[in-house]
């Protein structure tokens, strides 16, 4: 087997030893079957990043995250990469115009949806009106933005064949955080709305019995948290194949930050992976690399390995530093960085090498900051294949200096 069992916690990959100690506070809290690392793993808010956690009858808010249903649509178009590479400036321009990154809209498209006639806004009628009205009226506002941090839309092109690919990043949005951040409130006692005392990264994880009110009521509203990423990863790539002028013959949709009903070893569980990508016998993943780096497709294999995985890989690369180190602590005030240890130039010395068309992003996004993704995928060799290899041609992000409170 490729991975360690160190102290309960089964680990994939060179082991972090902050994310380690939180993936083994979480084995230590409530109705735990295992906890595992995924080789991309890294310290998060109570479960790490790359991490899963099986609980008998438990969920958790705070392991979900932040960035409920946060995931990946990729999907292969009918173009060549050599037909349009002459054109890719402009199409990546077009790109960063049409869609909108951050915080705000670049434009008052807003999109309608069956989505929200769905029963489950239920849910916050049941907690007041206001939340109720509030948060819809912010999914609304926000459905189809792709927001900032590390969520994009990227071009790519298949090595083997030359297809163009086209893959997009991001989850719930403001309304996915507001539910995450409102349910945990509700377990402290305090208002939906309310604000919370400030964050502590390696305290336990927050637990709702699936069977109790509170329970019911936040999966619903995770449930539907996903409907709404899926909506709107949906509508983004249909505007960016637009503006490509290509068809899709081929999707891989699927979320990372999500708690799903599973069965193994005929027992029913809940499987809370954050920054994990689910990946049964045969189901498809996308999986992400760097800006400077490959992207690929898998598909799930059948093996003892897998099993032991509870069905899980890597979502990405994985950070090797953090935002602060990469760009610098930001002075919102006069909006300039300091003591960052990536520099602008270093990070787009890199860029045009690889031969990447580049919109927006900060130095704490470059290729600098992450793994490479052959190093990752290597220590899931058995539980996954690689079915299809993709090189980024066109990135876009939001704005070095994006404020977003709501990015990854």
């Amino acid at each position: 087997m490729a991975y360690q069992n160190i102290n309960g916690v089964r680990v994939w990959g060179q082991p972090d030893e902050g994310a380690l100690s939180q993936a083994k506070t979480c084995s230590e809290t409530g109705r735990v079957v295992q906890t595992l690392l995924m080789a991309d793993h890294h310290k998060g808010y109570s479960q790490p990043i790359g991490g899963v956690v099986v609980y008998n009858g438990q969920l958790s808010p705070s392991g979900v995250g932040y960035d409920i249903a946060c995931g990946n649509k990729a999907v292969r178009t009918n173009l060549m990469a050599a037909d349009i590479k002459s054109r890719m400036a402009g199409m990546m321009d077009q790109i960063s115009r049409k869609i909108s990154f951050g915080i705000g809209r670049v434009n008052n498209e807003k999109v309608d949806h069956d989505l929200f006639d769905d029963p489950d806004w239920d849910v916050y009628k049941a907690i007041g009106k206001q939340e109720h009205d509030k948060l819809k009226a912010l999914a609304r506002d926000q459905l189809g933005t792709v927001g900032s941090g590390n969520h994009f839309v990227d071009v790519f092109e298949e090595m083997s064949t030359g297809r163009v690919w086209v893959a997009n990043h991001f989850g719930s949005r403001g309304f996915g955080h507001k539910t995450a951040s409102g349910f945990i409130n509700l377990t402290a006692g305090r208002d939906f709305l309310g604000n919370a005392p400030g964050e502590k990264m390696d305290q336990p994880p927050i637990l709702l019995d699936l069977s109790s009110e509170l329970g019911d009521m936040y999966y619903k509203a995770m449930k539907l948290a996903g409907r709404y990423a899926y909506a709107g990863r949906d509508y983004v790539m249909e505007q960016v194949l637009a503006i490509l002028g290509a068809e899709a013959d081929f999707a891989v949709h699927n979320h990372h930050n999500f708690a799903w009903k599973e069965e193994h070893d005929g027992q029913e569980t809940i499987v809370v992976r954050k920054g994990a990508t689910p990946s049964a016998p045969g189901q498809l993943g996308f999986i992400g690399g760097s800006m400077c780096d490959i992207s690929v497709i898998v598909r799930g294999k059948d093996t003892d390995e897998n099993r032991d995985a509870y069905y899980s890989t890597v979502h990405g690369a994985g950070r090797v530093m953090s935002r602060t180190q990469a760009a610098g602590k930001m002075n919102w005030r006069n909006r300039t960085r300091s003591g960052g240890q990536i520099s602008p130039d270093r990070m787009m010395n890199a860029v045009k090498d690889y031969g990447v068309e580049l919109r927006g992003a900060g130095t704490d996004e470059s290729p600098f900051v992450y793994r490479k993704l052959e190093d990752v995928l290597g220590a899931h060799e058995e539980t996954i294949e690689v079915l299809h290899v993709l090189k980024p041609i066109g990135v876009c992000m939001a704005g070095a200096d994006e404020f977003d409170p709501y990015k990854d």
